[in-house]
């Protein structure tokens, strides 16, 4: 059996200037804080934030690492709700991306990190 992933831990450069963002982004999405840069989807899965140290160097989209963090959305809707409610609360959002029924929405945080939030259809791959 395989196992679960249980934890993801992202480095800020500004916890001051990413925890609006993810406080915003993640209540949205059905994430509950736990405490202080930790919270949890309430099925053994926690996303903890740290500040990265300095001198580091910063996120790069295409460098070697992690490239987006995908979670899927159960109706087109809450992709749309999503996106309406970040540009609501001040936040940078793009237009939402539309192919073969699914809908798509990649925000960046002030670190360049993209979340992506999609809709998938019956029967579409979430990964190609």
């Amino acid at each position: 059996m395989p196992l679960k992933v249980d934890h993801m831990t992202l480095l800020v450069s500004s916890l001051v200037k990413s925890m609006p963002y993810y406080d915003k982004l993640l209540n949205l999405i059905g994430f509950k804080k736990i405490r202080d840069y930790v919270w949890t989807d309430e099925d053994g899965f926690f996303i903890q934030f740290n500040q990265a140290k300095d001198g580091t160097s910063e996120y790069e989209r295409y460098g070697a690492g992690m490239n987006h963090i995908g979670f899927c959305a159960p109706t087109p809707e809450f992709v749309t709700d999503v996106q309406k409610q970040m540009k609501e609360a001040g936040f940078l959002v793009p237009e939402t991306q539309h192919r073969d029924g699914g809908v798509a929405l990649f925000m960046k945080d002030p670190d360049g990190i993209r979340f992506e939030i999609t809709y998938y259809p019956p029967g579409m791959a979430v990964v190609d």
